[in-house]
């Protein structure tokens, strides 16, 4: 199996046209990005997995782009990533000065009809998955409910600060009478482990590798118990957790399912605005896939203890485009059954 710099490489020489070399294309992107800077838009604030993910490889892709611009990041929190979402697709120069990384939601945001996008995520240049999100459903270990099976008949209290955790908590109750009461007054994953170590709520959702890096000792010494792998794909370490795709009783089900949890696909990803030179487009998806073996990036990839499954652009962008075709009748009766009641 060819790598993914070699497939990209294949499409460069494939795409050339006829008595254009090599090294006039490589001439012209050193051009472009000698003395550059490109912005790095974050659509969440500081200190959560976005904003790791994002300056981890900004330290590092500059070097693999022709001019070896730099990259800086910018936080530009503010409504789940829909400030970002709506200024890198309608403000931003579409010229490749420009990255961001947005919720990993956003295609289920528009497929759900929110009035506050104003973009048209599946028309983003999708640069490259770093990582996909294998998030975990778990509890304390004294809460009533010690496997998901449970949860159909003893109530578990919820801490669903994120969007994300909100849709499809709300999804698995009203859709699979699993007993979840969902409280969202906690301001993010911090304060909600506070809650659950006080007793106030018995679990929450997470990424996996987020769990294992922050809170290793509650793992270790069986503080909490995993009941649901709550991406699509799960995660090679989480074996005998059931995947919430086992969940769904009917092939509607599990296309549902798959609909509200298949943001966990698109994950930790890099884009940027529409309307871009393909070449340019081209350059930043091959730097990218370079940066993803580049020795010193998978260095601080280890040293975070963080998952590391990338996609190449070409492949993430049909994920995207694929995730927003999906039925109208399908998608609004998984609308109604996500929406959030207290």
């Amino acid at each position: 199996m060819r790598s993914l710099a070699a497939i990209l490489w294949a499409g460069a020489l494939a795409s050339a046209p006829l008595g254009v070399s090599l090294v006039a294309t490589s001439a012209a992107a050193q051009d472009f990005y000698a003395g550059k800077t490109i912005t790095f838009v974050i659509g969440f604030g500081v200190n959560n997995g976005y904003d790791l993910y994002s300056r981890m490889l900004g330290r590092h892709m500059g070097k693999h782009l022709a001019g070896r611009p730099n990259i800086v990041p910018q936080n530009m929190p503010g409504a789940g990533s829909l400030a970002a979402i709506n200024y890198i697709y309608n403000v931003a120069p579409k010229d490749g000065t420009v990255l961001g990384m947005i919720d990993q939601a956003a295609p289920l945001t528009q497929s759900f009809g929110s009035a506050s996008l104003k973009a048209d995520v599946g028309k983003f240049n999708w640069i490259g998955r770093i990582s996909d999100n294998a998030a975990v459903l778990y509890g304390w270990h004294d809460a009533p409910v010690q496997k998901i099976s449970d949860a159909y008949e003893k109530e578990l209290i919820i801490a669903a600060p994120g969007q994300s955790s909100r849709t499809l908590s709300s999804f698995l109750r009203n859709a699979l009478g699993l007993r979840f009461r969902i409280l969202t007054g906690y301001r993010g994953p911090a304060e909600s482990q506070l809650a659950m170590e006080r007793g106030e709520v018995h679990a929450l959702t997470q990424p996996f590798s987020v769990l294992r890096a922050e809170k290793p000792e509650w793992l270790r010494d069986d503080k909490v118990r995993l009941l649901l792998q709550v991406g699509v794909d799960g995660h090679p370490d989480l074996k005998d957790v059931p995947l919430v795709a086992s969940l769904a009783r009917t092939d509607e089900e599990r296309l549902m399912i798959e609909l509200v949890a298949g943001n966990s696909r698109v994950g930790r990803a890099v884009m940027s605005p529409p309307g871009q030179p393909p070449a340019r487009v081209q350059e930043l998806r091959a730097a990218f896939t370079k940066t993803m073996s580049d020795p010193e990036y998978l260095s601080e990839i280890r040293r975070a203890n963080i998952d590391h499954n990338p996609m190449a652009g070409e492949d993430l962008q049909k994920v995207v485009e694929a995730a927003l075709k999906v039925s109208p009748e399908l998608v609004a009766r998984a609308r109604k059954l996500s929406e959030y009641e207290d």
